[in-house]
């Protein structure tokens, strides 16, 4: 499964290295915000040379991260990570518009209305409401 999130940079971990059966392996984790009417901030994984392609990119940069998301079970106990296999800065917002500010109307500006035909007076004194 490939899905796409596009966010901005707001936060780059340190990375982490390790030793497995299998060699040394290096992963670094990045925070992504959406541009949505609701942003959701989203944690990814950067693994092995990918980690040398997230240097490239400074915080508030607009990235568009191809994600493939996998879970693992440990001790009764399920594990999620989002890892990004391909990290591109986003040039082109075809296809995508960040949410737009709530336009206000200004208010209208007092006009003389019509004359109010003649009501029937209503005071504390009647027991009965005038409608």
């Amino acid at each position: 499964m490939a899905l796409e999130v596009i966010g901005k940079l707001i936060k780059v971990l340190p990375e982490v290295t390790g030793q497995g059966r299998n060699g040394a392996w290096v992963k670094q984790e990045f925070v992504l915000e959406t541009q949505e009417q609701y942003p959701k901030k989203v944690c990814m994984a950067a693994w092995g040379d990918k980690t040398n392609e997230l240097r490239q990119f400074a915080l508030g940069d607009t990235l568009k991260a191809s994600i493939s998301i996998e879970s693992r079970e440990y001790n009764e106990r399920w594990y999620t990570e989002v890892r990004a296999f391909r990290i591109d800065l986003n040039n082109s917002d075809a296809g995508y518009s960040a949410p737009q500010q709530n336009q206000g109307f200004a208010p209208r500006a007092a006009t003389q209305s019509a004359p109010v035909a003649d009501l029937p007076s209503f005071s504390e004194d009647d027991q009965d409401l005038p409608f």
